[in-house]
């Protein structure tokens, strides 16, 4: 089994390369690879899509190689599992509203639009660690719960229109969308990278899930 980690000039993956190493080799999860390759995204069994920075420019880096993005879609519509991590996972919806309008994947339909706290006091970007609120019966979030500690970075956060296609969220001053996914695909805001043995639970279950 192969998981392509897809690289397009989108910040450093290492982190995200050792985590998934780690729990491939725990797991029984297969092969991890680095990948800008569209012929290598095509051969995987399954694809993560990391994104560091604006959803605008992220879209253009990953539009500008050549075969890339297609080779990602054909993966998702023949129904192998996918996730998207930050604005890997932001990507997925509809549009992007982060200076100016960009469109996305429209795999889960909504808009990526800012964070806007109740609390004015509440400092953005979105920082640090917080508590997942609400974690749902879902194969990836399996034996974590409401009360675990995900480590975020970001000042939007992806707005679902349909509300099953909410996996988890935070309280930020409000809900904020922690994670979204429908059939084989998951994305979430957070790092599991970088989130210690929450996000390591999340990375194993995620290399051993059978949508």
């Amino acid at each position: 089994m192969i998981t392509a980690i897809v690289d397009y000039n989108s910040g450093n993956l290492r982190s995200a390369q050792k985590s998934f190493q780690r729990m491939a080799l725990e797991v029984g999860g297969g092969d991890i690879i680095v990948t800008a390759d569209p012929d290598q995204v095509r051969k995987a069994d399954r694809v993560v899509l990391p994104g560091v920075g604006a959803f605008a420019d992220c879209r253009r880096e990953l539009g500008a190689i050549d075969g890339l993005f297609g080779a990602i879609e054909e993966k998702v519509k023949a129904g192998n599992p996918f996730m998207g991590i930050c604005v890997g996972m932001q990507m997925m919806a509809t549009w992007g509203r982060e200076h100016g309008d960009h469109k996305g994947f429209d795999w889960i339909k909504g808009e990526v639009v800012p964070l806007t706290p109740s609390d004015p006091t509440l400092k953005i970007p979105h920082m640090g660690w917080n508590n997942l609120a609400q974690t749902p019966d879902h194969p990836v979030f399996d034996g974590i719960s409401a009360g675990d500690h995900v480590y975020f970075v970001h000042s939007y956060h992806l707005m679902p229109a349909t509300p099953s296609d909410i996996v988890a969220t935070v309280d930020y001053g409000g809900d904020i969308i922690a994670a979204v996914g429908r059939d084989n695909i998951i994305g979430t805001q957070f790092h599991p990278e970088k989130s210690q043995s929450t996000g390591l639970r999340l990375i194993g279950n995620f290399l051993q899930w059978k949508p």
